[in-house]
């Protein structure tokens, strides 16, 4: 129980027992919580909670608050193993979701969101860290990709059970949530307890480091938490709130994003490895400008509900190449600075998510389509960082204004 292994002497196990088994249980685990939480959220906190835009906004800067936080990993990794720390991290995030149908409060639902939210982001923290200590450079896209796929499988499961049963068996949020959280908490206390504790040939760094010649992965890491909060937040609000979406509709929409995903997924990962991280990062930003600018046409020229459904799946598929940004940092990093980088980078990526929900949110009341054009102006400026990616980034060459640098980057 809780034996050590290298990752060379791991290879001798089976398959379903080296470090990338783990992973792939991982990205299983996780979804059935979470996604079974967002796919009842926006109808559980309207119809149960009778939220408005200023509290669903409240609620989710809240939600962001343990991601603002989680460069606390680094002083829990001091005393606790990131492989053990992830895996309590699942147990808190299925235990918080499994009770969140008690506490229909706002009070109460802020309490519950935090919590889960304590275990979200911990969580994926020292997964991140772990997907890129454990996988080698020039197979992490191609494998980060079946993972995405693997992940948005596991959440197909569950959105077509709730799709299937929500009406057929009079499911209640209360059960969905406990199903789903408990399921997930068992998971984890699986993997727990049966894995040995795989160590890195590299020891990380368990202090916060800030290194200059990071600027650019750290820039690029703001604005995409500032983008991702008005998708997360504001998409599917709009869904039930203009179009009246009920819990089945809305969850068939994830359930397509899924069902493409899980195609689109592993072809994502080998687009990173063709064509670099550079190339992807401009194509997804691109995109997203241009359909954030689309979600604002919605309310000025009154498009309807088939405009914003597949607005909302292009959105989906743009939003996975994000897993360019990962590989772009194993690539430039020293190897010992993964793990504390990588929770300085959820730190860095939640700043703006802890105040943006919340002040749109009162913007949305005045004027929705406001809020999806401050959206595509945050993926035009990401696109403009975009462009400083090299097309052959490595340490030395972080960023194509390098190639200036007068001295080494620190």
């Amino acid at each position: 129980m809780l034996s050590k292994m290298s990752l060379a002497d791991a290879k001798a196990l089976a398959l379903w027992r080296q470090p990338v088994g783990l992973l792939f249980v991982m990205a299983m685990a996780m979804p059935i919580a979470f996604y079974a939480w967002y796919a009842l959220l926006n109808n559980f906190v309207i119809e149960v909670a009778d939220f408005d835009g200023k509290d669903i906004g409240l609620l989710h800067t809240v939600r962001e608050i343990p991601g603002f936080f989680a460069v606390g990993v680094i002083a829990i990794i001091i005393f606790v193993r990131e492989q053990v720390l992830g895996m309590v991290s699942l147990v808190l995030l299925g235990v918080a979701t499994a009770f969140t149908a008690w506490f229909p409060s706002l009070g109460g639902l802020l309490m519950l969101t935090f919590l889960s939210s304590l275990g979200f982001h911990y969580y994926e923290t020292v997964n991140q860290s772990l997907q890129l200590q454990w996988l080698p450079k020039d197979k992490a896209p191609q494998v980060l990709g079946w993972l995405m796929a693997v992940g948005s499988g596991m959440s197909l499961v569950v959105f077509v059970l709730i799709v299937l049963m929500w009406d057929t068996l009079n499911l209640t949020y209360n059960i969905v949530f406990m199903a789903s959280g408990l399921v997930t908490a068992a998971a984890a206390l699986f993997c727990l307890f049966a894995y040995p504790q795989f160590e890195a040939p590299t020891p990380q760094v368990k202090k916060m480091i800030l290194r200059k010649r990071y600027w650019l992965y750290y820039a690029l890491q703001f604005m995409s938490g500032a983008r991702r909060q008005i998708f997360m937040v504001f998409a599917g609000f709009m869904m039930v709130e203009k179009f009246g979406f009920e819990v089945h509709h809305l969850t068939a929409l994830y359930l397509i994003n899924l069902v493409i995903n899980m195609f689109v997924g592993p072809l994502l990962g080998k687009a990173v490895a063709r064509f670099g991280e550079r190339a992807t990062l401009i194509f997804e930003y691109i995109g997203l400008a241009i359909v954030f600018l689309a979600y604002g046409g919605i309310y000025w020229f009154g498009w309807g509900v088939t405009v914003a459904a597949v607005l909302y799946v292009i959105d989906h598929i743009l939003f996975s190449l994000a897993l360019a940004l990962k590989t772009y940092f194993q690539k430039i990093a020293d190897p010992g600075d993964i793990a504390p980088t990588a929770a300085v980078a959820f730190t860095i990526n939640h700043i703006a998510a802890v105040f943006l929900p919340v002040l749109l949110g009162l913007l949305w009341v005045v004027s929705p389509g406001a809020v999806f054009l401050l959206a595509a102006a945050m993926a035009l400026i990401s696109l403009s960082l975009a462009l400083l990616v090299p097309r052959h980034p490595e340490k030395g060459n972080e960023t194509r204004l390098s190639r200036y640098a007068t001295a080494p980057a620190e």
